[in-house]
């Protein structure tokens, strides 16, 4: 029987600076790290996971589906995913980690699973698959580590924030459905190939009868219209504003003075995001 160690990474801050802590706490430990990797998310995370190597001093690897998003697409009767049918998470995510530890729990081997829900998120729990030899731990609730800690974490250990920070606040794959209609339009304007890619796919799916889009009740091609962008842009200043009314003053990171997505993040709140995407 042997002990094994894993943990998951998004490409996102949370599960990076996970690694991080680990590394510096727990390096007695043969963490085998890994990164599901569905072929659309951005280059930036590609990026990021390299960097998070150099500091891990270990390859992170790559877990690839049997089956890529089309496979996946057609099989759904080309209707989209959406925050009420979630197959891109079970069949791209999810599905990849349980195949790969698979054959260690039928040979009786313990897997110990390692998630990043910090210390001010008690609304959220960590994947469970309801196997005795899969234990799931949570070293930043145990060790009080919250946000604050997170970017603490990442900047002393000089790997940072991913770059896609300055424009979006969340990692998964391009056209996640999770996005706010601000960071759609940053999409457009960052990796307009991968916003085509996006209206490909959705006109495709509303074709074929799909009832979603992937913004909430307009499509992609609404959305971009020169009028339309003019609006959700001024609406989304409106909010900042109003969010920022009521944050308390922080003098050592004041309001404009970090990346947009990580303001996206605090002011809007990434709850509804995909935990095993995002984090």
């Amino acid at each position: 029987m042997t002990e094994r160690h894993v943990l998951g990474l998004s490409g996102g801050k949370d599960s990076a600076a996970l690694a991080v802590y680990m590394r510096l706490h727990r390096p007695e430990l043969d963490i085998q790290y890994f990164f599901t990797d569905t072929g659309k998310e951005l280059k930036e995370v590609h990026e990021f996971l390299g960097k998070l190597e150099g500091f891990l001093g270990r390859p992170i690897q790559r877990l690839n589906p049997d089956r890529d998003f089309d496979f996946w697409l057609r099989e759904y009767g080309n209707f989209l995913p959406s925050p009420r049918t979630r197959w891109c998470t079970r069949q791209l995510k999810l599905a990849p980690f349980r195949d790969w530890i698979k054959p260690w729990l039928a040979a009786g081997d313990t897997v110990h699973s390692y998630v990043a829900i910090r210390a001010d998120e008690p609304h959220r729990e960590g994947y469970d698959s309801g196997h005795d030899n899969l234990t799931v731990h949570l070293p930043f609730r145990a060790a009080a580590i919250d946000h604050a800690g997170v970017i603490e974490l990442l900047e002393g250990a000089g790997i940072g924030l991913p770059r896609y920070y300055d424009w979006r606040s969340r990692s998964g794959c391009t056209f996640c459905f999770f996005q706010q209609k601000i960071e759609w339009v940053r999409l457009k304007e960052r990796h307009p190939e991968a916003f085509e890619e996006a209206k490909r796919y959705e006109k495709s799916a509303l074709e074929h009868g799909s009832p979603f889009t992937w913004s909430d009740r307009e499509s992609l091609t609404e959305l971009e219209q020169p009028e339309r962008i003019a609006a959700i842009e001024k609406e989304h200043e409106r909010r900042k504003a109003r969010a920022r009314a009521r944050v308390k003053p922080n003098p050592l990171r004041p309001a404009g003075c970090q990346p947009e997505g990580l303001e996206f993040e605090e002011t809007f709140s990434a709850s509804k995001a995909c935990l095993v995407c995002h984090k």
